[in-house]
């Protein structure tokens, strides 16, 4: 006879293990299930493209994001971590595989990108640690929606304990209604069925304000496809949204007009 719940963490690890073990894309034992997703560079995914998300191209471009610390989840083969740092970041990206690590490594070495540095494991276990906030700016481009409805209690304290006061927290995720990417099951029905997270949780624009309701809504709206020529990665299928934390500091000129 079990009897051993004693914490928050303990009810996590509980809910953790109402899942199928092959659906388990968010905790260290997912990493080898990433690592055979990007085993082969060749397939046609749209996001293995050394390209930014266009959404963080135009945060970049019109000034509400500028430079300082920047952490990048679920940065996979670094796109968006090279980006961050060609514009001046100083940024600390992590991901659970090694394999989509180790190409963001050569990446880095290929271009000759300095100011970035690549951490491999579980951004829970290595938050406060490995990696040391504050952070001027948190993004996640595709790592929210493959986390299970009780890990969202995990990510905003994430947020919190890392973001800087006055912070940027940018998001890219599935949007509901926008084609098939995402599973729209409830989050009571994930569990009813035990079974898996189906590549993802698809998102109602009302469903990432409330849910990032703590902090301030910058910007949120669809992705715009990006034709193959173009420099930059989009796809209308998800969600973009800019949020700012509490206590915003006006030390940044460009940062505090573009928020204004």
């Amino acid at each position: 006879m079990d009897r051993n719940i004693r914490t928050v963490d303990d009810v996590l690890a509980l809910l953790d293990g109402l899942f199928a073990p092959e659906a388990d894309r968010w905790t260290s034992q997912g990493a080898d299930w990433w690592d055979g997703f990007y085993a082969d560079r060749s397939r046609p995914v749209p996001f293995f493209v050394a390209k930014p998300d266009e959404s963080l191209v135009s945060w970049v471009e019109r000034g509400l994001v500028s430079g300082g610390r920047a952490l990048d989840l679920g940065c996979g083969p670094g796109r968006n971590a090279l980006y961050l740092a060609a514009q001046g970041f100083a940024v600390d990206a992590v991901d659970l595989s090694p394999a989509a690590v180790d190409w963001a490594g050569e990446r880095a070495r290929e271009t000759g990108a300095e100011g970035v540095r690549f951490h491999c494991g579980d951004a829970f276990a290595l938050a406060g640690t490995e990696l040391t906030g504050p952070y001027d700016l948190v993004y996640d481009s595709g790592c929210f929606h493959h986390l299970p409805p009780h890990r969202r209690v995990s990510y905003l304290t994430l947020l919190e304990n890392v973001l800087a006061p006055g912070g940027l927290f940018g998001l890219t995720c599935f949007a509901a209604g926008a084609g098939g990417m995402g599973s729209e099951l409830s989050d009571a029905d994930f569990y009813r069925e035990a079974a898996g997270l189906r590549g993802g949780l698809a998102y109602t624009s009302e469903s990432v304000r409330e849910i990032f309701s703590g902090l301030t809504e910058v910007e949120l709206r669809r992705m715009r496809d990006e034709p193959g020529e173009s420099g930059c990665f989009g796809e209308s299928f998800l969600w973009t949204a800019l949020f700012r934390g509490a206590g915003a500091r006006c030390s940044q000129p460009a940062l505090a007009a573009g928020l204004a």
